[in-house]
């Protein structure tokens, strides 16, 4: 099991849209953490299982506290609140300011969130949604700490031209320097484009070439459908066949490419932590229809 961060850069909004759809299908048991430094969405979009409204200051903001004493994973399931539709979320801050509560913590965070893998109660995976990302962003500080650290990109030039110097910039910063394939070195550093579904198989191919010939490290791992509708039926602004989305039906291929590929070797880490434990089936996102909440 494994930590995957997903950020984006300056003009290439959807993490939140894509964070929430792969936590949606992921294969085995998930918890979505809105670690964005500049705010989560979810409170505000979202109803919690018990069909009221998430509590802001349960997530985030109140894992502070407890990580200033030293933070076991186990611990993060005491800030977790499911949505209606069952996904477990760590809830976001309510606005930027507060990340100053955060200062210093975040290699905390993301080691446990990491190590949640080889908790012995209640193991997951991990997908972290860390926003918008600079060189200055202390979200990166949790990427050391990722097996994959995702970047959304949509498909306009100056959007993949960001993410290619951002894939570089990362590359340099995570493994000492560019390399020529993103399987040498950890954290994998993949992208993931938002795309019209009719061009997605084309420009993956043509943005990997550019990523391989730039030696950024990175390499396009899939594409989510550009899919407003669906994007609107998960963040319950309208209603409808969710599972039938292009959203989700990508979403969902995306998850089982990267579990295909990566699974295996979380598995076998994991295994090598902990005792073996009972299966936690996946969520369906038919239960999320309408409830799951995603931003930009």
């Amino acid at each position: 099991m494994a930590l995957i961060a997903l950020a984006a850069d300056k003009g290439s909004p959807g993490v939140t849209t894509a964070a929430v759809a792969l936590a949606a299908v992921w294969p085995r048991r998930v918890l979505l953490a809105e670690a964005d430094p500049a705010g989560g969405d979810l409170v505000y979009r979202s109803a919690a299982a018990h069909g009221g409204p998430l509590n802001p200051n349960t997530g985030m903001l109140s894992i502070a506290a407890t990580a200033r004493r030293g933070l076991v994973p186990d611990q993060l399931w005491d800030h977790v609140q499911p949505l209606s539709g069952g996904l477990e979320v760590l809830v976001g801050l309510g606005v930027a300011e507060q990340a100053a509560g955060l200062a210093g913590l975040w290699p905390t965070l993301g080691h446990a969130f990491a190590s949640l893998a080889d908790s012995p109660n209640a193991a997951a995976d991990v997908i972290a949604d860390c926003g918008r990302v600079s060189g200055d962003t202390p979200a990166v500080e949790l990427f050391p700490h990722a097996s994959l650290v995702l970047l959304i990109s949509r498909t306009e030039p100056e959007a993949l031209a960001r993410v290619r110097d951002r894939a570089a910039a990362l590359a340099n910063k995570l493994h000492g320097g560019p390399r020529g394939a993103a399987s040498l070195a950890n954290p994998v550093i993949g992208v993931v484009l938002i795309a019209d579904t009719g061009t997605a198989g084309k420009l993956a191919s043509q943005v990997n070439d550019m990523l391989v010939h730039a030696q950024t490290g990175a390499r396009v791992v899939g594409t989510i459908a550009d899919d407003p509708a669906g994007a609107d039926q998960l963040a319950g602004r309208k209603r409808g066949r969710l599972d039938k989305s292009l959203l989700i039906r990508s979403a969902r291929k995306v998850a089982a490419d990267l579990y295909q590929q990566y699974g295996a070797a979380w598995a076998a880490s994991a295994q090598a932590n902990q005792a073996p434990q009972a299966h936690h089936a996946p969520h369906a996102p038919g239960r999320m229809q309408g409830h799951a909440g995603a931003g930009a």
